[in-house]
């Protein structure tokens, strides 16, 4: 069984894709042990109540750094056994100290084809610039933004006359189909990973 946290800042309605998918038995070689969230009034913790997973709130203001956040953070994950980190929609990038400590074992989810439209609002400038399909990408992280070994894409169309809200539906749709599925593929311990390729046994 592997041990899951999962960071986030907001809403967390991909921590509640992922809760789901491992209360239903779709997810079931991974327990989550644990929600991790830098924001006091992140609704992900409200969600975390309703699957009775145990939620952690860091105040970033009480570490005089970045690294000296990430120690306590790690700390707190090595005391729970985490195997496997999982970012849904952590607003904070992590450094390479933490990376490391994490390598091929923290993923991330990105609401573009990586690896165009990095950053934040990628479904608004991939529907500002006019692109014909979008989609999502689950990556493992590494030292850069949106960078790493891709896991799982798969595209999305852009409807003529689609609006910007729309798409934005249909994309979040489409994460929470397809993080779920990057989660059970790690856990059953079918990725592979061959320089920036990972391969899906």
């Amino acid at each position: 069984m592997v041990n899951i946290a999962v960071l986030a800042s907001g809403r967390g309605t991909n921590f509640e894709a992922i809760a789901k998918a491992v209360k239903t038995g779709k997810i079931k070689k991974a327990k989550i042990r644990l929600l991790i969230t830098d924001k006091k009034d992140a609704f992900a913790r409200i969600r975390a109540k309703k699957f009775k997973i145990e939620d952690i709130f860091i105040n970033p203001k009480e570490f005089k750094t970045r690294e000296d956040f990430e120690k306590k953070l790690i700390r707190i994950l090595a005391n729970e056994k985490i195997e496997l980190v999982v970012l849904a929609g952590f607003m904070r990038i992590l450094s390479s100290y933490f990376v490391k400590k994490f390598k091929n074992r923290a993923l991330n989810i990105h609401p573009a084809l990586l690896p165009v439209f990095k950053g934040t609002k990628a479904i608004e400038s991939a529907y500002c610039y006019g692109v014909k399909v979008t989609g999502v990408t689950v990556h493992f992280i590494d030292e850069k933004v949106d960078h790493g070994p891709i896991v799982l894409q798969e595209s999305l169309k852009i409807k003529d006359g689609e609006s910007l809200a729309e798409l934005e539906e249909r994309v979040h749709s489409l994460e929470h189909k397809l993080y779920p599925e990057a989660i059970k593929l790690f856990a059953e311990g079918k990725l592979k990973l061959k320089g920036r390729r990972v391969e899906i046994l």
